[in-house]
């Protein structure tokens, strides 16, 4: 019987994978209360169509820091897909390409960043992002972000809330601390190719932006951002979109979900910069949602993930057809012929929320 959701890719991938990477990439911090708040707190929106506005097709396709995508659906960053099929991010890229939808690659990627943009590029897709940690080597830093702008990538996407590494219990328990022989972090390989472990920059601040922008003419986009007070400063510190992302809860625990954040996030915004979400989307009426409430697309990563575990590039595919489908029918039935006539009036917050 084929997948009707992402739910249904889901529970085949837990039949497919290994107890401790299904676990690793299932899991969030400490009592995984974020990971369980970020798909629950979508429930509790609800959506009231208009009816009677015409229309016989939607039109889904919008752009994104000079990237032209076919919905405002992207890959979030996520790492080592190699753990979920043997053809990894090459897969991944593949099937986003022929999506027409952005893929943003993690710099805790299985398959180097050039080989990665050489497979989208040869499937015709419409671009590559690439997300950064910045690292305490400002050096090899600058090195990442030169193999990224020499592979063709787009814009760098900036992770801020990594300070330290969440605690994941699962993996503790199951001892899943290093990859598979064999498997590497390719992109942390140096000029000389020498591995390197990523490390975490506790001291992390505005200042390494605004080195890191001397240092590149691409976008910069933060991703983990939070705070209304943070979004705001970002705006005013010229960085050309946000993120806001509790890292699929796996982070700082009890951090309530992205979707509950993101109206007070837009709102401080005030439509200067795009606005993205990721965490917890699993349905084409959480897209519509979350564009109602401010932002301007999704990423998808856990089910992705799933995906490529069940089926590798037609399994990502077809999360992605799913999702394309799901999102078409939800604006029909909403009454929206563009994303662009997606709005705050569209949801209802339930009493409680």
């Amino acid at each position: 019987m084929r997948a009707l959701s992402l739910d249904d890719f889901h529970r085949r991938a837990r039949l497919r994978l290994a107890d401790a990477v299904y676990d690793f990439v299932a899991g969030g911090a400490d009592g995984e209360v974020t990971l369980r708040a970020n798909e629950h707190a979508f429930g509790a929106i609800g959506l009231i169509p208009r009816v009677l506005r015409g229309g016989a097709e939607r039109d889904l396709g919008l752009t994104l820091l000079g990237c032209r995508s076919s919905m405002p659906v992207m890959i979030a960053p996520t790492a080592f897909h190699r753990l979920a099929h043997e053809d990894g991010e090459l897969a991944t890229a593949r099937a986003a390409a022929a999506a027409g939808v952005i893929m943003i690659v993690s710099m805790a990627s299985t398959v180097a960043i050039e080989q990665v943009a050489n497979a989208a590029a040869l499937a015709g897709g419409p671009g590559l992002w690439f997300q950064l940690g910045i690292q305490p080597d400002r050096g090899f830093t600058a090195e990442l972000v030169r193999r990224a702008e020499a592979a063709g990538c787009a814009a760098l996407v900036v992770s801020v809330d990594t300070a330290v590494f969440g605690r994941r219990e699962r993996d503790l328990r199951n001892g899943f601390l290093d990859l598979p022989d064999g498997m590497h972090a390719e992109n942390m390989r140096d000029s000389s190719g020498r591995l390197r472990r990523i490390e975490f920059l506790p001291e992390l601040g505005w200042h390494d932006l605004d080195w890191l922008r001397e240092v590149t003419a691409l976008p910069i986009v933060l991703k983990g951002v939070l705070h209304a007070a943070d979004a705001a400063h970002a705006v005013r510190r010229g960085i050309d979109a946000i993120v806001v992302s509790n890292q699929g809860g796996r982070q700082l625990d009890t951090v309530p979900a992205t979707i509950e954040l993101l109206p007070a996030v837009a709102t401080a915004v005030d439509g200067r910069i795009p606005v993205l979400l990721d965490g917890g989307v699993r349905r084409g009426t959480d897209v519509v949602k979350a564009m109602a409430l401010g932002a301007a697309a999704v990423g998808i990563g856990r089910p992705v993930l799933w995906g490529l575990a069940v089926a590798g590039q037609d399994g990502v595919r077809q999360v992605l057809e799913l999702l394309r489908d799901e999102l078409d029918r939800a604006l029909a039935l909403c009454g929206c012929g563009r994303i662009a006539e997606v709005n705050r009036g569209l949801v209802h917050l339930r009493q409680g929320s």
